[in-house]
């Protein structure tokens, strides 16, 4: 199977090269960094670490990135996706074992998950305001679609070829609520879901939105889960949440 590990950046000159030396040797077959028009050398050093470079002219937003990262991704060939901010927030080295739960079948989509203690995920730097809204949306989401997920929030992850061909992402918010759609249309489409711990990283240098960011983000998570509800009682049809046609 052909793993391929996707990066969307912004400013990540930093952390990017740390980032890309945790991934365990082998473990991908091409690395893909996409950036979103940074104002510093991320682009001239994704080059010069071997990554394929993509360079946006424009700042697309974190979900337009995404959708250049999972078009070239499928376009190359790729059996499963993982996405790795290349700000280091997340711990590169659980690739290997993320795609193997997809390569063996267990699972379809795989989540990072942060929340393993409440003490953990606070001493690791999370804004106490984050963790409240992380806990509380997660919750609500499990429980309106049956998931069983420890978070919903994490930007660590991986999915299966199946999951991109199917999920009609492309209709998708450009902006960082685009996570949640992508994870709310594979619960409503049946897709297989879990997790794998990782570790709380917030430090300076890792991109994280404001608090009046993170409150439009939860406000527009709670409009998708209406829209989702209203879906799967037949009372309001969402293109979103419609797989592509085969």
């Amino acid at each position: 199977m052909k793993i391929i590990a996707v990066m969307p950046a912004y400013n990540a000159e930093k952390t990017l090269e740390k980032t890309v030396r945790d991934i365990p040797a082998g473990c991908v077959d091409e690395i893909i960094l996409v950036d979103d028009a940074s104002q510093d050398g991320t682009a001239e050093l994704a080059r010069k670490l071997g990554l394929v470079t993509i360079v946006h002219p424009t700042n697309r937003g974190y979900g337009g990135n995404q959708k250049t990262c999972y078009a070239e991704a499928l376009k190359r060939g790729a059996d499963i996706v993982i996405m790795i901010h290349p700000d280091y927030q997340y711990d590169a080295r659980l690739a290997p074992h993320m795609a193997g739960l997809i390569a063996a079948g267990v699972c379809d989509v795989v989540c990072g998950n942060r929340i393993r203690t409440r003490w953990e995920a606070l001493e690791g730097g999370m804004p106490f305001y984050k963790y409240i809204g992380n806990r509380a949306l997660t919750i609500f989401e499990n429980m309106l679609t049956g998931q069983n997920l420890g978070e919903w929030h994490s930007g660590l992850r991986a999915y299966s070829r199946q999951v991109l061909e199917t999920l009609p992402w492309e209709l998708n918010s450009d902006d960082f609520v685009f996570d949640q759609q992508f994870l709310i249309q594979a619960a409503c489409c049946g897709f297989r879901m879990g997790d794998v711990p990782v570790a709380v990283r917030y430090f300076p240098e890792a991109s994280s939105i404001s608090f009046r960011r993170s409150l439009v983000y939860g406000l527009a998570t709670l409009l998708l889960l209406a829209q989702y509800v209203l879906h799967r009682l037949g009372l309001g049809r969402s293109p979103r949440l419609v797989p592509k046609p085969r």
